[in-house]
C-alpha cells in the first residue's frame, strides 16, 4: 500500500467512551439486584449512540483513500491508475489549498442530487468517487479527469499529501505501461 488517509477515530472515541462510562455508572448499582433492567437501558443508550456514529462510519465506508501500485480505492469504487489522467493530477496539485470557509462553501455546493440521479456528471457536476451522496462537511474536495474524459470529485483531508501519492503513482504507472 503506497498511501492510505487515516480517518480520525477521536469523535467516535469520545462517543463510546461516554456510553461506557455512562453504562458502568448505571451497572454500579443495578447490576446485583436487577440485571434485566440494566441490560435493557444498555439497549436503550446503544440506540442514542448509533445516530452519533452514523457520521464517522459514514465517511469510513464512502471516503476511504488508498493507492497501491495498480488501483486507487476510494470508498466502495476501484478506479485504476492507468485510466486516470496524469495532466488533471498535476493541475490539481498546482491549485492551492483553499480556506476553511471555502472548504465549507463547497462542501455545501457538491452535493450531488438531481433528476438524473446520484452518479450523474453534468457539466458543472462532477460525480463524487466513492458513492457518497456529497464531500462531506470540512473536507476537500479534489477535481481529477480520466483519459475518457470523465470528471472525478475526490473528498480528502489532506489534499496535499493525497496528490502527491497520486502523483507519485500515476507517473509510475503511466511509465510502467507506453501508450
Amino acid at each position: 500500500m503506497q498511501y492510505t488517509e487515516k480517518t480520525p477515530k477521536v469523535w467516535s472515541g469520545i462517543c463510546i467512551t461516554a456510553y461506557l462510562i455512562g453504562v458502568s455508572y448505571m451497572g454500579a448499582d443495578t447490576i446485583p439486584d436487577e440485571f434485566g433492567l440494566w441490560l435493557g437501558l444498555c439497549a436503550l443508550f446503544l440506540l442514542v449512540l448509533l445516530p452519533f456514529l452514523a457520521v464517522p462510519v459514514s465517511k469510513f465506508i464512502y471516503n476511504r483513500i488508498q493507492i497501491d501500485t495498480h488501483t486507487l480505492r476510494v470508498g466502495r469504487e476501484r478506479i485504476s491508475l492507468a485510466d486516470i489522467d496524469p495532466t488533471s493530477v498535476k493541475e490539481a496539485s498546482q491549485a492551492g489549498p483553499s480556506t476553511t470557509a471555502g472548504q465549507r462553501a463547497a462542501s455545501i455546493n457538491t452535493i450531488n442530487v438531481n433528476s438524473q440521479g446520484q452518479n450523474s456528471s453534468g457539466p458543472t457536476n462532477h460525480r463524487i468517487a466513492g458513492g457518497g451522496w456529497g464531500v462531506p462537511m470540512g473536507m476537500e474536495s479534489v477535481v481529477i479527469r480520466t483519459r475518457n474524459g470523465e470528471s472525478l470529485r475526490f473528498a480528502t483531508r489532506n489534499r496535499a499529501a493525497f496528490l502527491n501519492a497520486l502523483l507519485q503513482a500515476v507517473s509510475r504507472s503511466s511509465a510502467a505501461v507506453p501508450e
